[in-house]
């Protein structure tokens, strides 16, 4: 990167219903891609980099990630920020930028990662949450899928609630939150009350780890599997997943966190 010495960090969100994922990828629409096309035409050129915080599959959303950009010179990151929104899709949008310094990587420097999952139970709610509510079924026992949630938190191999990767061979991930609460008020509007998430923190996760914890806790809460079942999943060495995978419209990365050490003035929290 040392042609292109001049470091920021954006924050982002996105509605993931219309893109195969945050990577670029041929053939197909990523947010990535369209990102990445915006700037070369507010820029003018196509003399820079852009690195993602996190890699979100086809039809997941993000509320608040981030990802960096270097170029061979500097620029106002309001003044582009603004320009760069004007020309991004509706379902995109920058929220902040700022310079970093240059051994800032917005990847190596995440400490903690968290995830929502949004899923509703009873009546089915209506089409135009499908972007980012999931459809869980006419009744659970949430106090039960509570109670399961918590059986995740702490330091666990999650080879049975993950995909295995060509490379993956390290399957134990720290969950330090894990917990099923009403949804609440979210997005600027209202949600009712039959609309619950699944909220999970962790310094990192497997691939499709989430959406394996969220399908467990489904079975579960339909009682087609236990509390003994899970626990006996996060101790298990098969390596045939546990879960299926619940699906990726529910699922949204609600916030991606820095360490202090990389964190400049005016930095978000």
């Amino acid at each position: 990167m040392q042609n292109r010495p001049f470091t920021y960090l954006f924050w982002i969100q996105y509605l993931g219903l219309r893109y195969h994922g945050w990577q670029r990828q041929p053939g197909v629409k990523t947010v990535q891609g369209i990102l990445e096309r915006s700037i070369r035409y507010v820029l003018g050129h196509e003399d820079f980099t852009v690195l993602g915080a996190s890699r979100t599959d086809s039809g997941v959303s993000c509320l608040k990630g981030a990802f960096e950009l270097f170029l061979p010179s500097p620029l106002d990151p309001e003044q582009f920020l603004k320009t760069l929104n004007e020309n991004l899709p509706s379902d995109i949008r920058i929220l902040q930028g700022q310079k970093v310094p240059l051994d800032f990587n917005v990847i190596h420097h995440v400490v903690e990662k968290q995830y929502g999952y949004y899923f509703a139970v009873g009546e089915k709610p209506h089409p135009f949450w499908a972007g980012s509510l999931a459809y869980a079924g006419r009744a659970l026992d949430i106090p039960l899928m509570q109670k399961g949630a918590r059986l995740f938190v702490g330091k666990h191999d999650f080879r049975r609630f993950c995909s295995h990767g060509k490379h993956t061979d390290d399957f134990v991930r720290e969950v330090v939150q894990a917990e099923i609460s009403k949804a609440g008020s979210v997005w600027g509007g209202v949600l009712a009350d039959n609309m619950y998430v699944f909220r999970v923190r962790a310094g990192g996760f497997l691939m499709h780890q989430v959406r394996r914890m969220m399908a467990a806790l489904i079975l579960l809460g339909k009682r087609e599997i236990s509390l003994e079942d899970i626990s006996q999943a996060l101790v298990s060495l098969e390596k045939s997943a546990f879960p299926p995978k619940a699906p990726a419209n529910g699922l949204v990365l609600e916030e991606v966190v820095f360490s202090e050490a990389t964190k400049t003035p005016g930095s978000p929290t």
